[in-house]
This record gives structure tokens, C-alpha cells and sequence, in this order.
């Protein structure tokens, strides 16, 4: 779902890119140190469409119901910042939008802090909230927030007739002609280079683990690698195709499906082969707002929170129980509906991401970087 703007740096305190400054309590400068003020939060998530449907979901909902000020911040993913907040004792951010996988690993670092036993609300439906969520979507230090995937798009100005149908097809550049923009991330690119060769999905991730299954997928990610673009915000390989950069990109399924119905867009979303992936709440260690930033979590969580997130953006829900307060039509778009089921896709093992991100990372900024050496000026960010 999952997921596309630029990285804010120099604040934590952004919102549709505005800067907003905290409003302090009276003598707040006196007694900051020892009681610091209860009426604000800091929520980072991925920017774009996906915020905006965040903000009108339960964000603002939230604010008003509680009297509380949710300031919102942007970021691109991984847990880099978090770290350096966490180890410098300079926690800005009280809830983070994760990725399963960078949520159980800054879990595993100590980086986040334990929220399994925080208390979340029943389904709308009566059923415990453990059995409402889907898998994956709870763990120690998180609690579920979209079902999401990364497919492929074509630009229908690069092809004739015989359009891209398959993942097989993103690597075929002798019968679809032209580079390819995929994320600056290891995850995904991996997955379909294995499927496009040949590997059953349900052996992707045992072979990727072997130092020929590595070997394997790199090979095969040699047949794009002339030419290749690399983008890390959701809206980039947008841009790339209505420019006419490339005639194909990997991009995220949902901010793709949205934005092709855009004026002037010009390309389709394949969804063969997308990998199937979740986001998680989670809080850094040490944020000053912990009980605020839970009561946060309850709320958005909640069955109508979810649905009300998904129905301003086509995500997957991952409360079962939320999927009743979705239209048909909805329901036909997000990304683990009935209207894809029988198209191949992988659900990303966060867990295994978890333990062979850095591996798997060093081996894919290595081909990178020897495609930057071959490739054309400007091919490589």
C-alpha cells in the first residue's frame, strides 16, 4: 500500500509542507524540562495523496474531538532519522508511519517502544481486535495501518497494441524497448527479478537467501539495467512517465492507480506480480507524548478510522472488520481485493527483510553502482 514527497530535514513540524510552530501553555518555558505540555503530538508519515487521505481519515478527526494538535511531518521511509533521534536523546517524533519490515527491525533495535499490550478497540463488528487484524499487521512495538503494494506502470505512448501484461514483461526490453525506473531499495526489484526467471514465489525468498539465489536475481536485473533511473518519493516515477523519461517504472500501486486518471497522464498500472506489503504505527523510544501519541494509535486504528483512511485512498484496510463501511467501488481498487486475486502477487516477508535488509542492500548499491559506471550521464540519483 503502503506510500512519495520530499523529505522534510530541517522540522519535524510539517503539514502539506506549511512549518507550524507549537503553541505553548503559559510558563511552559519554566516547567518544559519536568512537565512538558500535553496538548500536541508529532505524527511523520509519507507524504502526497497518502497523507491527505491520513489527514481527513483520523488525523483531523482526532484533533477535534480531543482538543489535541497533530503536527504532521514528512519522510521517505527507513528508520535512519529515528535512530539518530533515539540515540541522541532528541526525540522530535512521537508517531511514525513504518514500513512491517523497517517497523520490526527498529523494533529489534530498540528503537521503538513496546505497544503490545496498549489495549485496542474491538471490530466495529463485535470480534476482538486480535483477530480483526490481518497478519503480520501486530507486533511488540506495532499496530497495522494499510495494506499496500508495489506493481509496474507503462506509458501507452511506448508500445502498440501489444501492451505489458506480466511481470516477465518489465525485464523483456527486447520486445519492450526502453530503460526502467525502479525504487533505490533492494526490496521488491529482488522479488520480481526471481518470479520473472522463473522461481515460484513460494521459493523467492529461500533462494534469495543463498548467495546463487542473490547471484540469480542480480542477473537478471542485468537485462535493465542500461539506462536505469532510480526514484525514492511516490510521485517520482510519475513524473518520469508523463515526462517521457522512461517508458516503465515500478512505482506504488495505489498512489499509480490514482494518479493515471489524472489530466494528462498517459499510462496504466499493471498489477501482475506486485508485491503485497503493510505499514505499521509505531512510537520512537523516548518520545516525551508516549501516552498521548497511544491514545493517537486507539484512535486511528479503530475500524471507522481505517475505513474512512481508505476510502479518501485506495489502500487495503487492515482491519477485516473495516471492509464493511467500504463501496463496491473501493473495494474494487484496493490492492488485496477480490478484483486482483487472480493475478500473481508475493506478500513481502517483512520478517525475513528484517534480518537480510543490509546484505541484500550492500549487494544491490554494488550493482548500482557499477551501473552508474556503464550507464549514461544522469541515469543514476
Amino acid at each position: 500500500m503502503a506510500p512519495n514527497c520530499l523529505r522534510y530535514l530541517s522540522s519535524p513540524l510539517v503539514a502539506f509542507g506549511l512549518v507550524v510552530s507549537a503553541i505553548a501553555a503559559p510558563g511552559a518555558h519554566a516547567q518544559q524540562s519536568t512537565s512538558p505540555a500535553r496538548n500536541e503530538i508529532t505524527f511523520t508519515s509519507w507524504p502526497g495523496p497518502y497523507m491527505r487521505s491520513q489527514m481527513l481519515g483520523f488525523v483531523r478527526p482526532y484533533e477535534e474531538q480531543n482538543n489535541i494538535r497533530v503536527h504532521v511531518a514528512s519522510y521517505n521511509g527507513g528508520i535512519a532519522e529515528i535512530r539518530d533521534q533515539v540515540e541522541s536523546a532528541n526525540v522530535l517524533w512521537d508517531v511514525v508511519d513504518l514500513t512491517q519490515s523497517d517497523s520490526l527491525r527498529a523494533c529489534n533495535e530498540g528503537l521503538l517502544e513496546n505497544i503490545e499490550d496498549i489495549g485496542l478497540p474491538g471490530g466495529a463488528d463485535g470480534s476482538n481486535y486480535r483477530d480483526d487484524f490481518v497478519d503480520g499487521a501486530l507486533n511488540s512495538c506495532g499496530v497495522g495501518v494499510i495494506v499496500w503494494a508495489t506493481a509496474f506502470a507503462y506509458s501507452h505512448d511506448a508500445y502498440g497494441t501489444d501492451k505489458p501484461t506480466t511481470i516477465s514483461d518489465f525485464f523483456d526490453t527486447d520486445k519492450f524497448p526502453g530503460p526502467r525506473a525502479i525504487r533505490n531499495d533492494p526490496t521488491v526489484i529482488m522479488e520480481w527479478a526471481l518470479m520473472a526467471d522463473g522461481v515460484a514465489r513460494e521459493d523467492v525468498y529461500p533462494t534469495l537467501e543463498t548467495p546463487e539465489g542473490i547471484k540469480r536475481a542480480l542477473a537478471k536485473m542485468d537485462e535493465i539495467k542500461p539506462g536505469i533511473k532510480l526514484w525514492s518519493t511516490g510521485r517520482e516515477p510519475i513524473r518520469l512517465l508523463n515526462a517521457g523519461d522512461v517508458p516503465m517504472t515500478m512505482i506504488w500501486a495505489t498512489t499509480g492507480a490514482v494518479a493515471s486518471k489524472e489530466e494528462g497522464a498517459n499510462f496504466s498500472v499493471v498489477w501482475d506480480g506486485r508485491v503485497i506489503e503493510l505499514d505499521l504505527f509505531g512510537i520512537p523510544k523516548g518520545s516525551r507524548y508516549k501516552n498521548e501519541a497511544i491514545e493517537f494509535i486507539r484512535f486511528a486504528s479503530s475500524s471507522r478510522s481505517l475505513a474512512n483512511m481508505v476510502s479518501n485512498l485506495p489502500n487495503g484496510p487492515t482491519r477485516k472488520s473495516s471492509l464493511a463501511f467500504l463501496s463496491d467501488d473501493v473495494l474494487k481498487q484496493i490492492p488485496n481485493g477480490p478484483a486482483y486475486s487472480e493475478q500473481l502477487s508475493i506478500l513481502s516477508d517483512a520478517e525475513w527483510w528484517s534480518r537480510n535488509h543490509a546484505a541484500l542492500e550492500e549487494a544491490f548499491d554494488a550493482w548500482i553502482s557499477k551501473a552508474a559506471q556503464k550507464g549514461a550521464s544522469g541515469t543514476v540519483r
